[in-house]
């Protein structure tokens, strides 16, 4: 029962990473029609700025983020203005394959610039392990967890209530009914991508805590396409909710079915899910019926 109890909390922390980076995938679709296949490296970037000014300049750490923030809400912006903005009437598959392009682009540059080996975060949060009844929980873990939580009620709070929030989601019904009423389409698009990118960078800094940064870790794009094909990707309570989902499943998978099978099924066990998921319900589980098919 201990183990069980293990691997389903690692599985919570993990789960609710991958729900805030999908909430990238899902305002991107949103506002685009399309998915950004880049959404891998956004993820990787951050970590790596972040990692930079922790080890070389010795920044403190919450003054490295709001840096590493900033400067992936520019990348963000450069994203939109020179990929997508070109391509704002034309067909989604375009954008998708323009974003498969810069993936690859960002990983090359990301591999000349800081190599292939696995950097490590320096201590950031307390060492000491937490126990809850028979569970023990790092402290990395349990940080991460919270500041997660955190940010989903505050991005939450921000598409329903606020100006931009509001915006973003009245483009995303309809760009000509938002554009009648003055709203700047070019705009929102350029928040949408610099907020996905803020994002993804957060995701990233937090998984680079946990297990180190390496170029591998631009396949949580691939893992995180899962939730948000399981939650509709078009919904943002969907993007939390499958990552809540696949994070738990696919650690108890990992950790009870990997050592029977001599690993590698914690990899698939998110696009079985998916696969059977969609078989019932084709749009996700809170996904919009008027999706298109790309």
């Amino acid at each position: 029962m201990t183990f069980f109890l293990q691997m389903l909390s690692n599985g919570i922390v993990v789960g609710s990473i991958y729900g805030l980076v999908a909430l990238g995938f899902v305002l991107i679709y949103r506002a685009s029609g399309a998915l950004n296949l880049a959404n891998g490296e956004f993820v990787l970037f951050g970590p790596y700025i972040c990692l930079v000014l922790l080890t070389s300049y010795k920044v403190p750490f919450y003054i490295a983020i709001i840096i590493t923030l900033i400067v992936s809400a520019i990348l963000g912006l450069i994203v939109e203005r020179l990929v997508v903005r070109p391509l704002q009437h034309a067909p989604a598959i375009s954008v998708i394959m323009a974003t498969l392009g810069l993936a690859n682009l960002l990983a090359g540059a990301i591999h000349m610039i800081w190599g292939h080996g696995t950097k490590i975060f320096p201590p950031v949060f307390p060492q000491t392990p937490v126990q809850f009844g028979g569970v023990i929980v790092t402290p990395v873990y349990l940080w991460s967890f919270v500041i997660v939580i955190v940010l989903l009620i505050v991005f939450t709070i921000f598409f329903k209530y606020s100006k931009i929030g509001l915006a973003m989601r009245a483009v995303a019904d309809d760009q000509g009914a938002a554009q009648s009423v003055g709203m700047s389409v070019k705009f929102v698009y350029a928040v949408t991508w610099s907020i996905a990118a803020m994002v993804a960078a957060i995701g990233g800094v937090l998984l680079g805590n946990i297990s180190g940064v390496s170029p591998v870790m631009a396949t949580i794009g691939l893992t995180v396409l899962p939730v948000v094909i399981l939650g509709g990707l078009d919904s943002v309570a969907g993007a939390i909710i499958g990552g809540f989902l696949i994070g738990i499943v696919q650690n108890i998978a990992g950790g009870y079915l990997d050592p029977l099978v001599g690993g590698g099924l914690k990899e698939v066990v998110p696009f079985i899910i998916v696969l059977l998921i969609l078989m019932v319900k084709p749009h996700g589980l809170f996904g919009s019926k008027g999706i298109e098919r790309v």
